[in-house]
């Protein structure tokens, strides 16, 4: 069965989490990924997160971070530093529809790599930047990882205890929020360049995005808040700005996530918790109202909460169709019976490995259903064979790369 993008050449210039992460996707949905990474090293990424365990269960090279950004791809060493390593990637660009790279603004124009070199070569190359700050303005020459780009968008100024309270203070995200964020939006402009190629132009274009208007966009509902009201938003914990209540309940085993998003749903959840007469209380009887009441609404629902276990509420709970949930630690995501039914966790054979897990894209094609694919690639795994097949290379030019340390 055909693949979604099927017959779609992607150059992964790109390293660490956003760029690879985007190209992971489009791998997952079906394009030929190249990535190029640097002779006796590789991805910084490889060096990060925990050893994965081998086929006797220690430790092995391949690290978490590595495995969980890379699956799908073919891994090619190459020393883009040096001309004859430039001259294989621009070789390699003239026939792949997709670059994504995400080096600092300008660096590779110093090796021929940028935008304007490889599209002079091959107009139809949809070339997709990713940095921290753009291609252009006064912050585009800096450096920048996730946690500068969760402070920067505002993301961290909602995120955490609120003041007056225990432990109160801004708090990052428990995971690379922004450089996910952008591989997302990475994947969406990418997808949009090809169509308007394919259908509309029949040229490429140049993608530049950048981490620190990702993440501002994709808390656009916070900012829209803010421009509205003129209010700066508060930090909250697991509460909401806007709804209540909508928040963890302290239960007698354990928290529970409860969403109550609208006025029928409130009423739901008073009556299954034994208190009726709240939804019926003047001071609660809207979402604005309970929004801002909600530090008494809360005083007035913790009692009850605390009278049961999670599990009681929550089956209780969703039964009423009031929206709410257990916090889960990693091991019981997985152990959960509907994660397992969805296929969510999966697994695919490595040559060092063996047969390792991963955690599957959670998208459902109904005609072009995702299949698996190519583990995580052992470093320059692949070098031979795509010198080979993508540019006719003969054993004996290979190996002499090899000696001169270019591949």
């Amino acid at each position: 069965m055909s693949t979604a993008l099927e017959g779609v050449k992607v150059l992964d210039l790109s390293r660490v989490f956003s760029g690879p992460w985007a190209a992971q996707m489009l791998a997952d949905f079906g394009a030929d990924v190249i990535k190029v990474e640097r002779p006796g090293r590789g991805d910084d990424v490889r060096h990060q997160g925990y050893p994965m365990p081998d086929r006797n269960g220690q430790p092995s090279r391949q690290t978490s971070s590595f495995v969980a950004m890379n699956r799908g791809k073919r891994s090619l060493t190459i020393d883009i530093s040096r001309p004859d390593g430039q001259a294989l990637v621009r070789r390699l660009a003239q026939t792949a529809d997709i670059v994504i790279e995400n080096f600092k603004a300008g660096d590779l124009r110093r090796y021929g790599l940028d935008y304007a070199s490889l599209s002079a070569l091959n107009p139809r190359l949809v070339y997709c930047s990713i940095t921290g700050f753009g291609q252009t303005g006064p912050y585009s020459h800096l450096p920048g990882y996730d946690p500068i780009f969760q402070s920067m968008s505002g993301l961290m100024s909602v995120t955490g205890v609120p003041d007056g309270e225990p432990g109160a203070g801004p708090v990052k995200a428990g995971y690379s929020v922004s450089d996910l964020t952008a591989g997302f939006y990475a994947v969406s402009a990418i997808l949009a360049a090809l169509r308007h190629r394919d259908q509309i132009s029949g040229q490429g274009q140049h993608i530049d995005l950048a981490l620190l208007d990702a993440q501002i966009a994709a808390i656009s509902h916070i900012g829209m808040n803010y421009l509205a009201s003129g209010q700066l938003p508060a930090r909250m914990g697991s509460a909401s700005q806007i709804t209540a209540p909508f928040r963890a309940f302290a239960c007698s085993d354990g928290h529970l996530m409860v969403a109550v998003g609208n006025d029928t749903q409130y009423r739901s959840f008073c009556t299954v918790i034994g208190l009726p007469a709240l939804a019926d209380d003047p001071r609660f009887t809207t979402n604005p109202l309970r929004a801002s009441a909600q530090a008494e609404l809360s005083r007035l629902i913790e009692p009850a909460m605390r009278e049961r276990t999670a599990r009681e509420w929550n089956d209780a709970l969703a039964a009423a169709n009031v929206p709410c949930g257990p916090i889960y630690t990693m091991d019981q995501v997985f152990d959960d019976p509907r994660v397992q039914h969805r296929n969510v966790l999966g697994s695919v054979h490595h040559p060092e490995l063996g047969d390792m897990p991963v955690i599957n894209n959670p998208i459902h094609f109904s005609r072009t259903p995702i299949a698996p694919g190519l583990p995580p690639p052992l470093l320059g795994e692949h070098t031979a064979a795509v010198l080979r097949a993508e540019l006719g290379l003969s054993d004996d030019e290979i190996a002499r790369l090899h000696a001169e340390g270019i591949v």
